[in-house]
């Protein structure tokens, strides 16, 4: 995990942040400092078999969404007594979703940050869907250097960012990443179910998104917001990752959240 803490005693509620799937702690680097200058402790971390997060390759179930969920749920409780705001991206917002809906106890706030109602289509289900067959004959060293590697250093990537992701890549679980694929292309719709629970519970949500996001289409999160009567924040000159693209707009967007969550 990475952990920011503020400047004196953390006087606000703590926070979770969730990763997606081949991501990690670190593609929150960028939001964490501004995020702890309410007063608050933040907290980002691999999920179980990502990248320096030991795994369970012999089993399969622990890379389903109910497993991870209770992984999160257990950092919930460990963070306490004080509620968490809890965040999850892309197919963190999943894993996180399922926390919620398991137990909302101890969760001060809610954030899906462009992530779905359901299973990734299009595009983006191609690639969770080659990644998982290529990993049935290749190991993620040979897929970095054959896909990964390439596309980074086409991308512009300086190169202490490909050694980094060279490393993340290596690092991740294999059978993780079969696991959590598979997931990420069968996910059910679950926005019914969660709108009610953070109703009974009174609990805040809030679906944050790039306007470029080119996972779930923006237009998708919009209508999904609704279903949740949550409050929508779209980050300009971002992509699907918006705490990277744009970390200043959207940490601001996050602690304006957090604040008026905690003065309901």
């Amino acid at each position: 995990m990475l952990e920011a803490l503020p400047v004196g005693e953390p006087e606000r509620c703590p926070a979770l942040l969730v990763p997606g799937f081949t991501g990690s702690k670190e593609d929150f680097l960028g939001v964490l400092q501004t995020l702890t200058g309410g007063g608050r402790r933040v907290v980002a971390v691999d999920m179980r078999g990502q990248y320096q997060s030991e795994g369970s390759p012999q089993d399969p179930a622990a890379y389903g969404i109910p497993a991870l969920g209770a992984d999160v749920d257990a950092l919930v409780e460990l963070m306490g007594p004080n509620p968490v705001h809890l965040v999850g991206h892309s197919f963190g917002g999943l894993v996180t979703r399922e926390t919620v809906l398991a137990d909302p106890t101890g969760i001060a706030s809610f954030t899906l940050m462009s992530s779905g109602p359901s299973a990734v289509t299009g595009p983006s289900a191609l690639r969770a869907g080659a990644l998982r067959e290529a990993l049935a004959t290749l190991t993620m060293a040979e897929i970095f250097e054959l896909k990964i590697g390439p596309d980074a250093l086409a991308a512009g990537h300086p190169a202490e960012i490909v050694e980094f992701l060279r490393e993340r890549s290596v690092g991740n679980c294999p059978q993780g990443l079969i696991g959590m694929a598979g997931e990420l292309l069968s996910a059910v719709d679950r926005v019914d179910e969660l709108a009610k629970v953070a109703d009974d519970a009174d609990l805040p949500i809030m679906v944050l998104c790039g306007e470029d996001d080119d996972v779930w289409d923006p237009r998708v999160q919009a209508a999904m917001a609704d279903r949740l009567d949550a409050s929508r924040v779209v980050i300009p000159g971002a992509a699907h990752s918006p705490a990277w693209d744009a970390p200043e707009t959207t940490a601001h967007a996050l602690t304006d959240f957090w604040n008026a969550a905690e003065r309901r």
